[in-house]
Parts: C-alpha cells; structure tokens; sequence
C-alpha cells in the first residue's frame, strides 16, 4: 500500500483571531466566522469533515461528530504573508519577516528598477490590484510606463497591459527587479500582473506570474525530493518554492481548475505528494472585501469535496488547511493574523479525531513528513492522533 499525501492550501482561509493579532493589527479578523455569518454559504460536506469544529478551541456541543479529523494552526513565523505561510507549513519558520513598504519603494529600489527597463514607472504606492488600473489603466496604456505597487503584504507587483508590453517583456522586468531586491529589501515575492481589456473594462488575466525569493532553508519537498518522491504542484506552488523540490508543475487558471486538477492528479497519476494552492478566495475575494463572492468559492469548493474523497485509495491522506487569513470583512484588503485550519480525510482517518490547537503551521508538514516516511524539519507530527498504526 503506497502512502500519497494531498495537501489543498485555501490561500486565505483564516479560522480565528490568533493570540499575538494586535501586533499585526488585526484583533477580532475571524475570515470564516464572518463569512458564515455575512454569506451564509452552504458548505454539507466542508462542515461533515469538520470544517467548522476549527473555527473553535473546544466544540460547542451542538455540532455533529465529523466524518474527518480537525483542528486549528497558529503561525510561528513572524509575518502573514503567503510565502511565510507555505515556507512553515512544509517545516521552514521565518524568525524575521519580510519587509513591507505602505508608502511605496524607496529611490535606492525604484531608480536602479527604471533603469533596468529604461523607463519610468506609475504609481509606487501600497494599492488595490483592480482599483489601481481604473485609476492609471489608461496612462499606462498612452505612456507604456509600467504600474508599480505594493500592499499589506511583502510584495513588489508590476502591472502591464498584454498589448502594450508582451508577456515575456513584463516576466523579465520581474527577473530584473527580484536580482535588484536584496537585503534589506529582499521582499517576499515579485509578481507580474498582466490585464487586457480598454478603459473602464480592464481585467487581470491568468498569466500573472509570482517570482519569489529562495526558501532561505531545507524544506519537506526538498527533502521529499531527496529521499526520491515525487512531489506535483498545482496552482502557485511552484513560484512560492522556487521549483525547488517538485518533480511536475502545473499552473491553473482558477480555483476549479485547481480543484479539478487535483482530482485528477489523485486518480490518474503516482506522485507521492499532490501540494495545491487555491488563489481564488484570497485574490478574488479576501483581497477585494467581496464576502459573498468568498461564500459562493466556498460553496464551489464544497461541491468537489465528495468527487475528492471518492477518489482517494487506501493509504492516501488528505489535508485542507491554509497559509493565513483573509476576513473580507476588514475594513482593510490586507492578510489578517489568525489560525488556519486542518481538516483531514482519507481512509484509516478517525472520524472526530481533535488535534486540538497546534503552536506551528509545521506540525502539518511534520504530519506529511511521518506519513511518507521522511524525517521532518520541524513541528510535531498528529499523524498518530488521527490515523492510528494498525
């Protein structure tokens, strides 16, 4: 019997105010507590596994036993980004955090930048993706100056329309800026924002690209790849670890791309380790504060759980969690500081098996780690909380 492992990260699926949140700004964030309160989303098969039991410390009793095992994740790392996030859940804990810029890049960043793509930027300020092309679409469309912005998170973003900079011209002024972006600025990710469309109707497209920095450190799938795994990765994967470690990539356009995709990675191919991002709640929504657009991605989720678990055979293990959260009831469109779920399903997993509230996203990856047999980096595994040795 082969042990495989299927990690889905709901980017952006936050359960719960976490402890240190003041320091981050963000007290009382609670990303699915508000959603199910504000989008009343359906979510039968989610809430069966034990979606909602990890929204609490101990559950309330009026919720059914699930069909999954559950619990709750505290970031160790001291960020709330999705490079930081991933990094701990694969067992790499950053003890500095990437530097962030909410008044823009400074001249010792942006000057050598301009020169390297022999034009000036627009913009350079923290900003909305989409609200920043209705306000300077159409001057970048006339001048061909690209648009540079930043966010709550630690990231250097280039918007450019497809037809006024080819794709291929953007991804290298990307290259450029991340060999320009060393300590102290060493930002977490560059990332290409391609749109399309004319003035009042621009639209980012599904060829943004997302050049991060190096893992600074020995992750799972490096280790994975060592002891001769496989690992797929689906969606973002690839650009958060930089290749390293994944033996096959695929980038997807949507969260159901994603989710159809993995269904099929887990039914048709052999990979020891199928990793997926799901983008969609924290780009289309959490970003944007659309929380029914975030309850109708739920409810899309939901509706391929069944198909999902069907699909697993024995000595498959199947875990849903997150990289931070995203309450698109923020008065902010930042990340907020919370705990992340795990919900586990697959055959063997004890239904109802709590493992209560862990102190590190790398316990996940610890969990992984014993189940395919790979000495882990960090955290402590659950694997014996959930699905007990024979």
């Amino acid at each position: 019997m082969k042990a495989r492992a299927i990690v889905i990260v709901c980017d952006g699926l936050g359960v719960g105010t976490a402890p240190d949140a003041a320091l981050f700004g963000d007290e009382g964030k609670k990303t699915l507590q508000h959603i199910l309160r504000d989008g009343k989303p359906r979510l039968p098969n989610l809430t069966g596994l034990g979606l909602l039991h990890t929204m609490y410390a101990e559950a309330p009793a009026g919720l059914a036993v699930p069909a999954g095992a559950f619990g709750r994740l505290a970031e160790a790392a001291a960020g709330k980004d999705t490079t930081t996030g991933h990094w701990e859940l694969m067992g790499l804990t950053l003890d500095v955090p990437f530097p962030l810029y909410p008044d823009g890049f400074p001249p010792e960043v942006v000057e050598p930048f301009e020169r390297a793509i022999e034009r000036k930027v627009l913009c350079n300020k923290a900003a909305s993706g989409t609200t920043i092309l209705e306000e300077l679409g159409d001057e970048h469309v006339r001048t061909g100056r690209p648009i540079l912005y930043t966010s709550g998170d630690s990231v250097f973003q280039i918007a450019a329309h497809e037809d006024v900079v080819p794709i291929d011209t953007l991804y290298a002024w990307c290259r450029a800026a991340r060999e320009i972006l060393k300590p102290p600025h060493q930002v977490g990710r560059v990332i290409a924002r391609p749109f399309v469309g004319a003035k009042g109707k621009y639209q980012r497209t599904h060829r943004r690209k997302d050049f991060s920095v190096p893992p600074s450190g020995e992750t799972l799938l490096d280790r994975a790849a060592r002891h001769g795994l496989k690992v797929h990765a689906l969606g973002k994967i690839e650009d958060i670890f930089c290749g390293r470690g994944i033996a096959t990539a695929v980038h997807t356009v949507s969260n159901r791309d994603g989710i159809e995709k993995t269904i099929a990675a887990i039914r048709d191919r052999h990979d020891d380790f199928v990793f997926t991002n799901l983008v969609d709640f924290d780009t289309k929504y959490g970003h944007r504060n659309d929380v029914m657009g975030y309850a109708k991605c739920l409810e899309e989720l939901d509706s391929f759980v069944p198909g999902m678990v069907a699909a697993l055979l024995p000595g498959d293990l199947l875990m849903f969690s997150a990289d931070h959260g995203g309450d698109p009831c923020d008065e902010s469109t930042d990340h907020t500081r919370e705990y992340v779920p795990m919900v586990a399903a697959g055959p063997g997993v004890m239904n109802g098996a709590d493992i209560g509230t862990r102190k590190t996203f790398a316990d996940l990856g610890a969990t992984v780690a014993e189940h395919l047999g790979v000495p882990p980096l960090a955290g402590t595994s659950f694997l014996g909380a959930i699905r007990p040795a024979a």
